[in-house]
């Protein structure tokens, strides 16, 4: 294997097992990774599949949840955001990137608590009462993508500097 699948792979599976670890209300590394996998990985089939069969060893783990396709859809979403980050890397793009797929984390599956749960009434007041009851955990969805982010991207970046190996021909993260 070439050292720098190895080493984006390892970067993975380490952000991954924190998921599995304790830790505050959604602030895990799970956004992070989709949009790192999305951002580095070339195969484009394997930058999805990685967080999604993350996420889904972890939920085994963990256990299954009413609205998971909403939230592998939102994962799926920011390997997306990541895909365009492999043309637009730079610490602005990545933390935009990183807030981006934090909202759309917290949009979509909120709308789908709101839509396919029976808390809250299916009105303009449900909704606004789902989104509401929501914010506090948004803290940790924010706190942990930007954490984690920092971490992949920028340790990355960091080894990329430093390890010859590691990089590849086209865009690198800039440091400045």
């Amino acid at each position: 294997m070439k050292p720098r699948l190895l080493t984006l792979i390892v970067l993975i599976v380490g952000a991954v097992a924190s998921r599995l670890a304790p830790h505050p209300w959604n602030l895990t590394s799970v956004a992070a990774v989709a949009l790192f996998s999305g951002a580095y990985l070339e195969d484009r089939r394997l930058a999805l599949v990685v967080p999604l069969a993350a996420l889904l060893i972890s939920d085994m783990a963990l256990g299954f949840y009413k609205g998971m396709s909403v939230v592998y859809l939102s994962f799926a979403l920011i390997v997306a955001l990541g895909f365009w980050l492999r043309r637009h890397r730079s610490p602005l793009a990545v933390a935009g990137a990183t807030l981006t797929g934090s909202l759309l984390f917290f949009g979509l599956t909120n709308l789908g608590v709101w839509a396919f749960g029976g808390l809250y009434p299916h009105t303009g007041a449900g909704l606004a009462a789902c989104f509401t009851a929501a914010l506090p955990f948004y803290r940790g969805t924010l706190e942990g993508d930007g954490l984690y982010s920092l971490i992949l991207f920028g340790g990355f970046a960091l080894l990329e500097r430093k390890v010859v190996a590691l990089r590849q021909p086209g865009p690198a993260l800039a440091l400045a």
